[in-house]
């Protein structure tokens, strides 16, 4: 009897190493998110003046921070006229700068009269405001959301100042870089309700939004991504934040930021393509979530807590960004990893070690996508691009 018990749960052990075995075999591996594009490659411009400015900074060989209204670009050279020539006057804002500007000075008609100016894209100061805490917004396009398995609109304090949009971030080894791009929105004032958006000048941007998945797969809280933890640490840091050429200040925010185009290519490759107008929540709607949502400090970022912003505002020098669409490096764990994990689990001594499942299956699971070398690496180019926004390139360093 006893015999003819061991036997018996001999072949199921065997049947079970079979199934485990199949399915660990059969899981699929993917190296990222796919992303539908549209037919049309996206076709770079500057807004026409009558619906848009498109601002463009640098400095002097005397370190005075000149306005240019942009009229061309290649991508190498912005040509513009400064905007002392239209008869403004000179300040570091750009806001400040445009308004000092005669809206009469501001036609396709005008500037045709003025003296114009080559700057080399290098030379570009970053669109970003001066700060460096911003409002980043997670799963804010349908898509993406699908992606993270997310049911809302989270948002969370990002920590770095804006890079230019010809600028580099480093691979650290062993880091799980990823890419996102995003729209940004910045004010001419601070936003402590929704009067003051609604009353505000809006610029808006181009921006990258470089992840550390290590970071989020080790402390985001799969079920809950509003928990306010993970995020802060994996979206900070230098050179995380690049920033477009230009800072295009509409006439009607609203159906330009709708029609505003993002696209995401590495090595030449189309990972990203989307318009404003995907966005769930809307500029106005993060903001008033945003301004909603500071009331305790409980995002964590380097073991310490933080509000999402201080003092119960949006600040000028800050930045509220939109969220990314669909197409990111990061997937969610596969069967196969699911099963490594626990197998790892138990060959560390499963309940009696000092590790726990989540712990050793989350090691596992970077160690995977570490090893397969999908995420970016040492040599990788990542270029931004827009239909009125300009673009943003991106080296991968070591």
């Amino acid at each position: 009897m006893i015999w003819t018990v061991t036997k018996y749960l001999a072949v199921v052990m065997a049947l079970l190493a079979v199934v485990l075995g199949l399915a660990w075999t059969t899981s699929p591996d993917p190296k990222l998110n796919p992303a539908s594009f549209e037919k049309e490659p996206v076709a770079e411009r500057i807004a026409p003046l009558n619906e848009a400015a498109t601002l463009a900074q640098y400095q002097d060989e005397d370190g005075v921070v000149r306005t240019l209204q942009v009229l061309r670009f290649s991508n190498d050279t912005v040509t513009g006229i400064d905007l002392v020539e239209l008869g403004g006057s000179r300040f570091d804002d750009p806001f400040a700068a445009l308004s000092s500007v005669s809206e009469t000075n501001l036609t396709t008609e005008s500037v045709a009269n003025y003296p114009t100016v080559d700057v080399a894209f290098s030379a570009l100061l970053p669109a970003g405001p001066s700060g460096s805490r911003h409002i980043g917004t997670g799963t804010n396009f349908p898509e993406h959301a699908e992606e993270a398995n997310s049911q809302s609109v989270f948002q969370f304090p990002k920590f770095g100042s804006a890079t230019p949009a010809r600028t580099q971030i480093r691979a650290v080894d062993g880091i799980l870089l990823d890419y996102e791009v995003e729209l940004c929105m910045r004010f001419d004032r601070d936003i402590k309700s929704a009067t003051d958006f609604e009353q505000s000048v809006k610029g808006v941007f181009l921006c990258g939004d470089f992840t550390n998945r290590n970071a989020l797969v080790e402390l985001a809280v799969p079920d809950n991504l509003d928990s306010g933890y993970g995020f802060s640490d994996a979206k900070s840091g230098p050179d995380s934040f690049p920033t477009g050429p230009f800072l295009v200040i509409p006439s009607d925010w609203e159906s330009f930021v709708a029609d505003v185009r993002m696209t995401t290519a590495v090595n030449g490759q189309p990972r990203q393509d989307a318009r404003g107008k995907e966005m769930t929540l809307n500029f106005r709607k993060l903001a008033e979530k945003a301004l909603g949502d500071m009331e305790k400090p409980r995002f964590l970022y380097q073991d310490g807590f933080f509000w999402l912003a201080e003092d119960k505002k949006i600040p000028a020098n800050a930045t509220l960004m939109s969220g990314t669409s669909e197409g990111v490096i990061f997937t969610s764990p596969t069967r196969g990893d699911i099963i490594e994990g626990v197998w790892r689990y138990l060959t560390i001594g499963g309940p009696f070690s000092e590790t726990t499942m989540l712990d050793a299956a989350r090691a596992k699971f970077i160690e995977n996508e570490h090893r397969s070398g999908h995420f970016l690496q040492t040599g990788d180019k990542v270029r931004h691009g827009s239909n009125f926004l300009g673009n943003i390139e991106v080296s991968i360093a070591g």
